[in-house]
């Protein structure tokens, strides 16, 4: 018997909770950063089985030689944490972080376009960066916390319009983080077009696990190894 919609949907959802680790993008994006940090976070990552690293730009280099051989994809930001650069910057920044090694590319959103509902003017400043990503992954992060919920789908359309890999929930650096309500509310219009990426204040297993129930489908944290230690002393 062929199996439904909905039971392709349940084993998708079980697969990722059996292998958390490979939707975690392990992160340190702050500002003290140290290379020896990005050193320790590339090793864990590997020793772990993370999706990727996400970096400042300033480390894509190393984390890309530390994580040469290795199935860890090297991700960074790009206009962060604010989203206000020209296109043309984030264009550049895009370019210059494929050029060091970057696989994937975290970029923030132009917020006060987004507020005065110049939605058109999101989807270019998006497009542009997905064209200059060329075929690298691009998450688009919105910051959910700033937006009502009509607003957020027109975020999404726009997102996936552009052609963006993933819309993510916040950059960790706003007055709010992930939460359950947007994470299902980014799914349910995203509906599979483009993935979701959880991310600020994810910090422990149970709330990880929710987040993949609601339909995230990574996890932005710089709390991956606690969580899958945590992960581990219930499933293993």
């Amino acid at each position: 018997m062929p199996t439904t919609g909905a039971e392709q949907i349940n084993a998708i959802v079980a697969a990722r909770l059996a292998h958390p680790a490979a939707l975690i993008d392990h992160t340190l994006l702050a500002a003290t950063a140290r290379p020896e940090q990005i050193a320790l976070l590339c090793e864990e990552a590997v020793e772990y089985g993370f999706a990727a690293v996400c970096i400042p730009p300033l480390f894509v280099a190393l984390a890309s030689d530390s994580l040469y051989g290795s199935e860890v994809a090297v991700a960074t930001v790009v206009g962060f944490p604010f989203g206000y650069e020209m296109t043309a910057v984030k264009v550049e920044q895009t370019r210059l972080a494929l050029k060091a090694g970057a696989g994937e590319i975290d970029m923030v959103i132009q917020q006060g376009a987004a507020l005065a509902g110049d939605f058109a003017a999101v989807e270019a400043d998006i497009r542009a960066v997905v064209r200059a990503a060329e075929g690298a992954q691009v998450k688009v992060i919105l910051e959910c916390c700033r937006f009502d919920a009509v607003s957020k789908q027109a975020l999404v359309a726009a997102a996936v319009a552009a052609g963006a890999s993933s819309v993510k929930t916040s950059t960790g650096f706003a007055e709010g983080g992930a939460t359950l309500d947007d994470v299902r509310l980014l799914s349910a219009v995203a509906n599979g077009r483009a993935g979701v990426k959880a991310a600020g204040g994810v910090r422990d297993w149970l709330f990880c696990r929710q987040l993949i129930l609601a339909g995230a489908t990574r996890i932005g944290t710089s709390a991956g190894v606690a969580i899958i230690e945590q992960w581990r002393q219930i499933h293993l």
